[in-house]
This record gives C-alpha cells, structure tokens and sequence, in this order.
C-alpha cells in the first residue's frame, strides 16, 4: 500500500506522520531532532514510501540530506504557497505534518527547490561574506556619524582607514570618543580581513560556469556579483519563465490594487535580496 510521510520540522523536535490512501494515520509521532531516530521511525515504511515531505524551515539542510542519503524521496515544502482550510478551529503540530503528506497524496504540494549539497556549502560561504560586509558598513557608518557630531566634517570610508591614534586625538574634544572610533578601527581590520579571506576561499571553489564568464561581459557586474547571482540562482532550468526568474529576484512588485486602490501586498519576502553592500568588494 502506498505510504506518504510528513515531517513538521522544529527547532528542536520533528513530528513525523505516516498516511495511506485513504488518509488514515499509521504512524505518528514526536521525535527529536537526531536523524538516526527519524530514520529509525521509518524504516519500517520505506519500502511503500512514495515520498516525504520536509517544510522548508530555516533548519531544512540536515534532515533534507539524510533523508536523501537513506533513499528517500524527498520533497521540500514551500510553506509561502501553502495554506490550510481557513475553517478549521484547531491545529496542532501533528495537523501540520498530517497536512504535509495529505498535499503529497493529492499531488497538489507547492514545492520549494533543493539546493544541491556540493554546492550549497560555497553558496553559503558567499552568503556569510555578505553578512560581514553589511557589519563592515555598520561599522562605516558608525565611525562617520560619531566624527561629524563632533567635528561637523564627514569622512569617507578610505579617510577613515588612515586614521591614526594621534590625528584622532587633535580631532576629536575628549579620549572617550577616540577611544570609540579606534575600538571601531579595529573591528573594521578584522572584518576586511575574514572577508579577503573568504572571498579567496570562494574562488578556489567555485566553478567556471560558462554562465559565470557570461555575467562577467556585463558592464557592472564584477567577480562578487557574477559569484552571488550564479550561486544565488542555482540550476536555471528550475525557472519556467523570465517572469518566473524575475520575481524570484524581488523584481516584480507585489502591490494589489482594487478599484484603483492599493489593498495590501503580496509575499515581499519570497527569493533572493540582493543589495548594493552584497557586491562591495573588501576594499571599499
């Protein structure tokens, strides 16, 4: 008898449920988030398995991959195109799982797309990168603000690199405010350094798609941006359209209008924001 699992997946436990044709329960539980468990669990259905289901939840790699490795079919679901009976008066995690495979068994699951593993590790080392940047903007920013407070004169980003202890001591009135700006100097250092250090990391594996020299002919698109959108935006036949590619880049609005009236927007956080501090190189 065909069998269709539904994992709702937690920070710290899953719940794991197990439906048949006709909807019926055959196995429900709450586990903890140790794969060996969950494997354990359904070992005794995976030979009728048609597949399970994983909500796409920050937390999705470990269980998604595990589940691959012991020969599941695994579907990722996208929880921005889901939505239950607006009706019912009572859900519980067990619903949401017991949903999960219920979508599966109709064949009508929104699925999201599963990053490949081997290149998802690279994608991700982009991704921290960019996270240092907008903290090395932070950090920027911070050091401008504080100096024209006090001095009515706003530096750029290479002026403040060669500050020295004694300059800022003639700039600034008091050694508490200099003691503010070098303790940001010093955050700053170790912030370019961890990202040349991630940006040679990236380009020692990433690999030299006939995709990336492409981007590289576009005027304005360098070696990071060329990095991100192609590690960004994965295998491009998942895209049906260039519509479909479009609003996945946040490039098609979300705003609904009715009788000439704005009534609300649509999901703005679904895909990819790429900003203009993801593509500063770490000399900026």
């Amino acid at each position: 008898m065909p069998l269709y699992s539904g994992i709702d997946l937690h920070a710290n436990n899953s719940v794991v449920v197990v439906l048949n044709e006709q909807d019926q329960v055959i196995s429900q539980r709450r586990l903890a988030n140790h794969l060996p468990e969950i494997l354990e669990s359904l070992a005794p259905y995976q030979a009728d398995m048609i597949g399970v289901v994983v909500e796409s939840t920050y937390n999705w790699y470990w269980l998604v991959d595990g589940l691959m490795a012991a020969g599941y079919r695994v579907h990722l679901a996208n929880p921005a195109a889901m939505q239950q009976y607006s009706g019912l008066k009572y859900t519980n995690d067990h619903s949401d799982a017991r949903w999960l495979a219920h979508l599966l068994r109709l064949g009508v699951l929104p699925e999201g797309y599963i990053y490949p593993q081997a290149e998802r590790a690279v994608r991700d080392l982009l991704r921290k990168r960019a996270h240092l940047v907008r903290q090395h903007t932070a950090q920027v920013l911070s050091v401008q603000n504080l100096m024209v407070r006090n001095t009515g004169v706003r530096f750029g980003t290479k002026r403040i690199d060669e500050f020295t202890p004694s300059e800022l001591a003639s700039l600034l009135p008091n050694a508490e405010q200099v003691l503010a700006v070098t303790s940001s100097l010093a955050v700053l250092h170790c912030l370019r350094q961890q990202i040349k250090t991630l940006e040679k990391a990236v380009q020692q594996r990433l690999k030299h798609t006939p995709a990336y020299a492409q981007l590289q002919t576009v005027d304005g698109i360098g070696t990071i941006l060329a990095q991100t959108i192609v590690l960004e935006t994965g295998d491009m036949g998942r895209f049906p359209t260039v519509g479909n590619y479009a609003s996945y880049c946040r490039c098609v609005g979300s705003t609904k209008i009715s009788n000439g009236k704005r009534k609300g927007q649509g999901n703005v956080k679904k895909g990819i924001h790429l900003t203009r501090d993801t593509f500063m190189t770490s000399r900026t």
